[in-house]
């Protein structure tokens, strides 16, 4: 809209301003009206054109603000996975030189460690509305 309304306000400014006797009068109060009208015009332009740029930011910043939210609930379930995955890779190792495992009580005591590892991160997450 403004590359056809802007070289229109140029020819009409110029036609205004035309000293000549080929334009008579009465044609140049239209043209000054007709002028007006495209200076109008051009201006309602540039305030869409704003309004457009404004709304494009704010969308993105939407999206942006919602991609953040999916990052933290991301990263809290990625925790929640990493606490028992290390704690159960530790122990999958293949050796027989680790004191817990002849205890009767050490797989029970881990696995209740893991669990209570899980449920304080849940905890910790959900408080801070990760989750």
């Amino acid at each position: 809209m403004r590359m056809a309304v802007a070289p229109l306000q140029d020819v009409l400014a110029q036609l205004r301003r035309y000293q000549g006797d080929l334009v008579p009068d009465e044609v140049k109060l239209y043209v000054r009206d007709v002028h007006e009208h495209a200076v109008r015009i051009s201006d309602v332009i540039d305030t869409l054109r704003e309004m457009l740029g404004t709304a494009l930011s704010v969308n993105l910043s939407l999206v942006t603000l919602a991609q953040g939210e999916t990052v933290k609930r991301l990263g809290a379930w990625a925790a929640l996975l990493a606490a028992p995955t290390l704690i159960t890779s530790w122990y999958g190792m293949n050796f027989s030189h680790m004191p817990e495992l002849s205890e009767p009580w050490s797989y029970p005591l881990m696995i209740v460690g893991v669990g209570g590892v899980c449920v304080g991160l849940y905890r910790l997450f959900k408080r801070a509305k990760w989750l």
